[in-house]
């Protein structure tokens, strides 16, 4: 693929991930996508064999980077690893915004891909998640409180950016700056060192600051 094409492949992808972020997977129509990009409706063909594809790219593009986050620190596993992963993926997420919202948003809805999506990269995120969680935590851990820790961390790490608009709106904040990032990992990082100095007990809500 010559660097023409490339940019035009991955044109057509940030103008989709835009449209879908504002418009919503089902209310964009390829026409809207290849008039925004300023392309022919035949390279969206071409390149993700029509908007089914571009979703599944939009999945792809998303969840590869996120799960080899966790792939990595589980590879050198150490008690830091679950504080490593948490910033990175936080500033995966801020440095992707439009993405994690689109694809945090459109997991919730029942589908055939988001069926496969569970079942593959889901799966393999909790087994990751629960290796990092119990290094962290310590073998004394009980079952039942390592899977609703694991629960809890990843509502905190996705929730600013599937209710992003929400950040903005009520709490003035900006999740797709690395500042943000920045600050609600060190919030996230204080959480998780109160499990681990409190592993056998209900660890304390995670509370936001109304500013920073």
């Amino acid at each position: 693929m010559d660097g023409n094409s490339s940019e035009t492949k991955e044109k057509i992808f940030n103008t989709a991930i835009a449209l879908f972020h504002t418009k919503g997977y089902k209310g964009t129509t390829i026409r809207a996508i290849a008039a925004s990009a300023k392309v022919n409706s035949a390279n969206i063909s071409y390149y993700f064999n029509g908007k089914q594809g571009l979703l599944e790219a939009c999945f792809i593009r998303f969840f590869e980077p996120y799960i080899a986050c966790l792939e990595e620190e589980v590879q050198n596993l150490s008690e830091d690893g679950l504080k490593r992963a948490a910033f990175r993926i936080l500033h995966f997420q801020s440095e992707n915004h439009l993405l994690s919202r689109f694809v945090w948003r459109e997991v919730t809805i029942d589908s055939q891909i988001v069926r496969e999506i569970l079942s593959t990269y889901f799966m393999k995120e909790r087994y990751l998640l629960k290796k990092l969680v119990k290094a962290w935590c310590g073998p004394g851990i009980q079952a039942g409180k390592l899977n609703f820790l694991m629960i809890q961390l990843k509502s905190m790490l996705s929730m600013p950016y599937l209710n992003s608009q929400y950040i903005r709106e009520v709490w003035g904040m900006q999740p797709e700056e690395p500042y943000f990032a920045e600050k609600y990992g060190k919030s996230v990082a204080e959480w998780l060192d109160s499990i681990r100095q409190n592993a056998g007990a209900q660890p304390e809500p995670l509370l936001l600051e109304t500013a920073f």
